[in-house]
């Protein structure tokens, strides 16, 4: 089902021009079916903040349940912004105090930057944390997406996230652990999911603490998780909603900051996610990189226009299935008031019935 206009937030136009179905309020008030409303808070960097606005938009409009979505996109103190995007903050998104108010069917809580190894000592982490206090009693479900998944997990459990030897990115398969619980059914049992992190939480280490794993890799450790009682909090641990060129962005910001001496070592191409083509295109570019490095000359342009097309997407579909099922729980246990996360006789200690 569409997704709901029911601010100016640009990107809202962006998901049109791109294709996406989105009605304005006006014809969804002639539509007799349930409104679903998501908060999304968003703690990404001003570089990725908008677009991790589309691609989590893309995800919930790409849903088929019978509702109508609203996103409420808001965010913390804590996070250094620049004037330009705290006046897009000010300007489209919703304060926390407004958010408790008016209540929330789901929360997703996007990943974020971090400055130390220590998350509690991040000045997000006391704002983070009370937004989650409240919605783990008033809202149906929590997504956590990467860092946030870290962040909840310490927070609830005490489990401090591992460093790993070298950053962990590029694009992951997995296979399912459990293939019957609700928020995997129909999906492929093998599938990719993107992963861009330093930092990890060991499946031993949530399974100790009663969390339900749903999805594994070789490779990349846990992507997807519940907490115990198999419903309420949702983790991601990789990237589910990255668009095709997510990857391709993040190494091209990885190589200027090379090149602007803020890195030592070049940075390694993302596993798994360029052809060998592409791998000699930027084989060479990286040569070209060091020279204008050593040589004190402008950077190299970015060879961006000849490797775009041979990216492939292998990850959507399945994100879009995993959304589409967690959706769609929430439409059937959540009360049609979004201020009460539960329809009368649902357990929440076990939502599902699992």
């Amino acid at each position: 089902m569409p997704l709901i206009a029911h601010t100016n937030l640009p990107t809202f136009q962006r998901l049109r021009e791109e294709g996406e179905e989105i009605i304005d309020p006006q014809r969804a008030t002639l539509q007799e079916i349930r409104e679903i409303h998501i908060g999304l808070l968003n703690m990404m960097p001003d570089a990725a903040l908008e677009a991790t606005e589309r691609q989590f938009f893309r995800l919930v409009g790409a849903c088929n349940q019978i509702a109508q979505f609203h996103v409420h996109p808001f965010t913390i103190d804590g996070l250094e912004r620049s004037p330009e995007t705290q006046a897009h903050i000010d300007k489209y998104y919703e304060p926390f105090s407004k958010i408790k108010l008016d209540g929330l069917d789901a929360l997703i809580i996007s990943g974020a930057n971090v400055t130390g190894a220590f998350l509690p000592d991040e000045d997000f982490w006391q704002p983070l944390t009370e937004v989650f206090s409240w919605a783990k009693e008033n809202v149906t479900s929590i997504l956590c997406s990467c860092l946030a998944t870290h962040a909840i997990i310490h927070y609830c459990y005490g489990v401090s996230r591992t460093r790993l030897p070298e950053k962990r990115w590029g694009i992951f398969s997995h296979t399912l652990v459990d293939k019957t619980h609700p928020l995997v059914v129909e999906i492929n049992t093998r599938f990719d999911v993107p992963h861009s992190r330093f930092n990890e939480i060991y499946q031993s280490d949530m399974e100790q603490n009663g969390l339900r794993v749903l999805a594994t890799s070789k490779e990349a450790g846990v992507h997807l998780a519940t907490s115990p009682d198999g419903f309420r909090i949702v983790f991601f641990q990789g990237h589910p909603e990255y668009d095709d060129v997510s990857l391709l962005k993040e190494y091209k910001r990885e190589v200027r900051r090379f090149y602007q001496r803020e890195l030592v070592n070049y940075p390694p191409c993302p596993e798994h996610y360029f052809n060998d083509d592409v791998k000699a295109i930027f084989k060479e570019y990286e040569q070209n990189v060091k020279t204008a490095k050593e040589n004190q000359t402008p950077l190299p342009l970015f060879p961006e226009t000849l490797v775009i097309e041979s990216i492939d997407n292998t990850w959507r579909d399945t994100a879009k299935a995993v959304f589409n099922n967690w959706l769609g729980q929430i439409y059937k246990i959540t009360h049609q008031d979004r201020r009460l996360p539960f329809q009368d006789g649902v357990d929440p200690k076990n939502p599902l019935n699992l």
